[in-house]
């Protein structure tokens, strides 16, 4: 069994332990959080009888292998590193921290303490990603590839009405770009690397942050394009345009849906099924890396998530967007 303690109890730390359950060397052992309350009150959910307010404590515990942090992206550098000093495997849910700099620094401190470091972007480990990668010669010479993710947020309801949460406040480097545009530049640079060039564009709230925005990305012969918000829906499906033919992907971030549409009119549904929690994928990638002995993601590697950060730091850089942990 590998022994997880989890820091953050939110939904999403909530999604993570239903989709590793499924996976059967996971096994939850402590849960941290800067709130006692907080932490008892989520460990109860588990029947998890070990909770920690102290990070240190926390990070030294005997009774944990691994940690899955899901805090506010400010802290996941901080707490990623001190659990790692400690011998501790880390699945650090994306963004994976506020910047290239931190994201350079967490990798510094992986291979120093020789454990496992992975982002937790699940998409490119769900099998309708390779699906993607595998088929992509069937449409020929790519040429662009456009995603889009936009998804109105309840938490701007809340903004709206003077209330400022942690989705919307710089502090906690946060913002649309960081928080959901990162599901559709992520897949691009896993599939075609870092692009030449990028231009970026957003629409800034009064907090501070982004409430949504479009990055244009330019490659030796692919135009990227990308589109995301927190204050709009969209329905209009992603894709990868070829010469020969375009990969239509119902929704960049659950992929539930794929088929190739050639230039001749014909379909093909590429689709293969998916379990209902996508988030299982991702933890039964990282144990199986820690089971085999691995400190390296051959799909999410180092190279992508700071490649990823890079994008993301300079497009905020362009649209003004600065994090109080970029002046650090």
């Amino acid at each position: 069994m590998v022994r997880f303690g989890v820091i953050g109890t939110n939904w999403i730390t909530e999604r993570f332990i239903d989709g590793a359950k499924q996976v059967d060397d996971f096994s939850l052992t402590a849960v941290y959080s800067r709130t006692k309350d907080k932490a008892e009150a989520f460990a109860a959910k588990y029947d998890v009888g070990q909770t920690y307010t102290d990070l240190d404590e926390f990070a030294q515990s005997d009774i944990v292998d691994a940690v899955y942090v899901a805090s506010p992206n400010s802290l996941h550098a901080e707490q990623a590193i001190r659990c790692m000093q400690h011998g501790k495997h880390v699945i650090v849910e994306k963004a994976m921290a506020s910047n290239s700099k931190e994201v350079a620094a967490m990798i510094k401190a992986a291979k120093e303490n020789n454990v496992l470091l992975m982002e937790a972007l699940k998409t490119t480990h769900m099998p309708n990603f390779e699906v993607i990668k595998n088929n992509l010669h069937k449409i020929g010479t790519i040429r662009r590839y456009f995603a889009s993710y936009c998804q109105y947020s309840t938490r701007y309801d809340k903004l709206k009405d003077g209330t400022v949460l942690n989705a919307f406040d710089p502090k906690f480097s946060n913002g649309s770009l960081m928080d959901i545009g990162i599901y559709c530049v992520y897949p691009m640079i896993a599939l075609f690397g870092k692009p030449n060039k990028w231009q970026a564009n957003a629409h800034m709230l009064y907090s501070g942050v982004d409430g949504q925005g479009s990055i244009l990305f330019d490659y030796d012969q692919i135009n990227g394009m990308v589109m995301y918000s927190k204050i709009s829906n969209s329905f209009v499906p992603s894709e990868i345009q070829g010469e020969k033919g375009s990969i239509i992907i119902d929704n960049i971030q659950s992929l539930s849906k794929v088929e190739i549409r050639y230039n001749d009119g014909t379909i093909e549904d590429i689709a293969e099924p998916q379990v209902e929690n996508t988030m299982f994928y991702e933890a039964k990638a990282f144990i199986t890396l820690i089971k085999e002995n691995k400190k390296q993601s051959d799909i999410n590697t180092f190279a992508v998530s700071l490649q990823t950060a890079e994008v993301l730091e300079e497009a905020r850089k362009q649209f003004g967007l600065v994090f109080p942990a970029d002046k650090a």
